[in-house]
């Protein structure tokens, strides 16, 4: 069975939790929620990121997200594949020398690695964005680019897939962004 890593913390986008989370599990991978300096059983807690006219989202309290799996415990090589949520969790998380050190080890040995909203901000932190194309909410538009990713103006639904990186600008692309998570995991689902 596969298992993927997923980076997660305080105030992660609820939807860009929960769902990717349940997603992953839904067709059977084994999905370790990690957040540093929390074990097994701590809860962080989200917050719901809307788009409701205004210039920018609109932030409301989320739910409480069960990690299911000790960060201390993490060892990058039995994972499959690393999912990174977004929302202002990887504003701090990008800062932990251990998330970039474990980021890093997914493109070293090309494994799929999706990335939603701010998640990639974890990615240019990591210097790891450097002559790929990908996306992301707006805002980091010029961390891309100041990181020398290609940035893509997509829309919400849509996302952006170079070699072994998927990346969406927000959880309307959901849909989208797990089905090509899926194939550059193997991962085929007949209907």
């Amino acid at each position: 069975m596969k298992k993927i890593l997923f980076i997660t913390g305080d105030f992660a986008e609820d939807y860009e939790t929960m769902v990717p989370f349940q997603m992953l599990e839904m067709v059977g991978y084994t999905v370790h929620a990690v957040c540093p300096d929390k074990k097994k059983g701590d809860k962080i807690k989200t917050a719901i990121h809307d788009f409701e006219g205004d210039q920018t989202y609109t932030e409301k309290p989320g739910h409480l997200f069960q990690l299911n799996y000790s960060f201390k415990d993490v060892k990058e090589a039995d994972y499959d594949g690393l999912f990174l949520v977004g929302g202002r969790a990887p504003e701090y998380l990008r800062l932990n020398p251990r998330i970039i050190e474990i980021t890093k080890h997914f493109f070293e040995k090309n494994k799929p690695v999706a990335a939603v909203c701010h998640g990639i901000q974890i990615l240019t932190a990591a210097n790891l964005v450097k002559g790929r194309k990908l996306t992301a909410y707006p805002a980091v538009k010029p961390e891309v680019i100041l990181a020398g990713g290609k940035f893509l103006d997509v829309q919400p639904t849509e996302t952006v897939v170079d070699g072994n990186l998927a990346t969406s600008p927000a959880w309307p692309g959901h849909a989208s962004l797990i089905r090509e998570f899926l194939k550059l995991l193997g991962t085929k689902i007949s209907l």
